[in-house]
């Protein structure tokens, strides 16, 4: 199956969470989750919910002030956000190589502020306000990997 996209809607923050962890657990090492949406829009909520599915016990707060939260359960987490960080090389400075290239989980907020530094093999996810707690998550696969992922999640 070659899938270019999926689109799933989440009618409250547990659904958003539990398709959190769905990708959670369907997650293996080296993947690198790209989440773009508006502030509020639920991005850290599906983090929780992918630590959640990766069997991390810790609630996978925002990173906003840290930049990087490191978190453990069958794989390392690296939770990145990149929403404070105005210029490129605010970005490239960060040293996140190790981080996306490595043996984690890589759940990047804000990647749009640096996606033409981020690995080109990845899943973009697009979360968007459809009302007050409803959100519509847009699956974009950039690799086969992500592909293959895209159809186990619409199992």
């Amino acid at each position: 199956m070659n899938l270019r996209y999926l689109e799933l809607v989440s009618h409250s923050p547990e659904e958003t969470q539990k398709i959190g962890v769905r990708i959670g657990g369907l997650a293996q090492a080296g993947d690198i989750f790209l989440l773009v949406g508006e502030l509020g829009a639920g991005k850290t909520c599906f983090t929780q919910g992918i630590a959640w599915g990766l069997n991390i016990k810790d609630y996978a707060l925002s990173p906003s002030f840290v930049i990087m939260r490191e978190l453990y359960g069958r794989l390392p987490l690296y939770h990145i956000d990149l929403f404070r960080l105005e210029r490129l090389e605010e970005i490239e400075e960060l040293g996140l190589d190790d981080y996306l290239y490595g043996n984690g989980v890589c759940v990047v907020e804000w990647a749009e502020k640096g996606l033409n530094l981020l690995p080109p093999e990845h899943l973009l996810i697009e979360i968007s306000y459809l009302d007050d707690t409803k959100r519509s998550f847009h699956f974009k696969p950039s690799g086969r990997r992500y592909r293959e992922l895209l159809a186990q999640l619409q199992h």
